[in-house]
């Protein structure tokens, strides 16, 4: 990236050797700024610097053939947060309020993401599937007074709301072709999303973002509750730049995309993944970084199947992509009776791949080089700190050429990523011998 006082950039690996992460660990170094904002860096710059490039391409499951996908530009991006800031302003929001987002992969949810975060409010994204127990805990623990959310959700809301008497006010976005009414739920104010920016400036004379520190808060997002309670993590504006190394790393050398090794054509940076936006792994790991490089994030609202994997794939030439084990078995086990494998069934412009959430396995690890012509690098990493573990199978030299990252081996979760020190130590915080189980630590100072 190229805007003044840019604090990021993967260190050159060398190309004389097949395993460059000692070079790459020892050439990074944190450059983090004190002042730092998530809206400016993914979007503000963008939208004055590229402002007709694609930021988003929604393609809806189920659409009429005669729908095209939406495409919206960062210009469209910053011009609809610019707005949406601006109402929530009028409605009283200010910095440090919680706002809940309760959207799936669509349009509106990287505007509302922008427009809070350029506010110096923090964003809480929820999964559309929770019910009224799940969302009231995280509603009422995060202290939420306004929540953007879609027409799917109001009846988890409505069934939430005994519990969560803070609740206030609601924008509702509601599917293409349908209205939302202003009395959706009696008692509690609400505004449809396209009024909620009516009267609003876009881009000429719009919205001043607000100046936030790197250490503002900028997300709370909530743990799955595997260990008890869900805890929510409130994550700084900072935390974005940490997880940039692991992400190109594992998406090798993102955004750089090498000739395709079939035609020796060239392609944008395209990023799909079915990682649903409302969780670290499809906030942090997919929407957030890609636009942090300018690059196209295609959004598929609706349930996951195999097919429309390679279909989304193809259709819109995804170079890289982001597929949970889960997942990459179903694709391996739909093509298993295949007259052809997916790579050559479909016209596949895959360059990276990174899996994460469980270990991936020989099979699977296997079926993604020769099915899918993409070797997989695992990743591991958590809600309260993400992508700090991982593989890299193809890094960069000083000119912008591929040479080796570091080798990977399945069933391994991988290196500590550029920038984070990582060790197993044992209970009284000694780092352990090589092959004594412990628990993964990482250096404070790296956080």
């Amino acid at each position: 990236c190229d805007f003044p006082g840019d604090p990021f950039a993967v260190p050159p690996g060398r190309p004389d050797t097949d395993d460059n992460h000692a070079t790459l660990m020892q050439g990074l170094r944190w450059q983090v700024p004190e002042r730092f904002n998530i809206a400016e860096a993914c979007c503000g710059r963008w939208a004055r610097r590229t402002p007709e490039a694609v930021a988003l391409v929604i393609d809806r499951e189920g659409a009429a053939p005669e729908h095209e996908p939406e495409h919206h530009s960062y210009a469209d991006l910053q011009a609809a947060a610019n707005r949406l800031s601006q109402r929530l302003v009028q409605l009283g929001v200010q910095r440090g309020d919680r706002i809940a987002i309760v959207l799936p992969q669509c349009a509106e949810t990287a505007v509302a993401h922008v427009a809070v975060y350029q506010l110096g409010a923090v964003a809480m994204p929820l999964a559309l599937l929770f019910g009224p127990e799940a969302l009231a805990y995280r509603l009422h623990d995060g202290g939420v007074r306004l929540a953007i959310v879609a027409t799917a959700a109001l009846p988890a809301i409505e069934a939430a709301r005994a519990a969560v008497p803070e609740l206030e006010r609601l924008i509702v976005v509601s599917p293409p072709g349908e209205g939302a009414s202003a009395t959706l739920l009696p008692g509690l104010a609400c505004l449809g999303w396209a009024e909620a920016l009516a009267g609003q400036t876009g881009l000429e004379g719009g919205f001043t973002p607000a100046e936030t520190m790197a250490d503002d808060a900028a997300v709370l997002i909530y743990t799955s509750g595997t260990t008890g309670p869900p805890k929510g993590a409130l994550i700084p504006h900072r935390a974005l730049l940490g997880n940039l190394s692991g992400f190109v790393c594992s998406q090798n050398g993102f955004p750089h995309v090498e000739p395709h090794a079939d035609d020796g054509l060239p392609d944008a940076p395209v990023f799909w993944s079915p990682a649903d936006w409302a969780w670290t792994g499809g906030l942090m790991d997919v929407l957030l970084p890609t636009l942090y490089f300018g690059a196209t994030v295609v959004g598929s609202p609706g349930r996951f199947s195999p097919q429309r994997a390679f279909e989304l794939l193809q259709r819109h030439r995804v170079t890289h992509s982001f597929l949970f084990p889960t997942a990459l078995k179903a694709m391996m086990k739909a093509t298993l009776d295949a007259d052809a494998p997916p790579r050559t069934a479909y016209a596949l412009r895959l360059r990276a791949l990174m899996s994460a959430g469980e270990a991936v396995g020989d099979a699977v690890f296997a079926w993604c080089r020769e099915a899918l012509g993409v070797p997989v690098n695992e990743m591991f990493g958590q809600t309260e700190i993400n992508y700090v573990v991982g593989n890299c199978a193809l890094a960069l030299d000083a000119q912008g050429r591929p040479v080796a990252g570091w080798p990977a081996r399945p069933g391994s979760m991988g290196r500590g990523y550029p920038g984070h020190r990582v060790a197993v130590i044992d209970d009284e915080g000694r780092e352990c011998p090589r092959g004594t189980p412990g628990e993964v630590a990482v250096h404070r100072r790296d956080v």
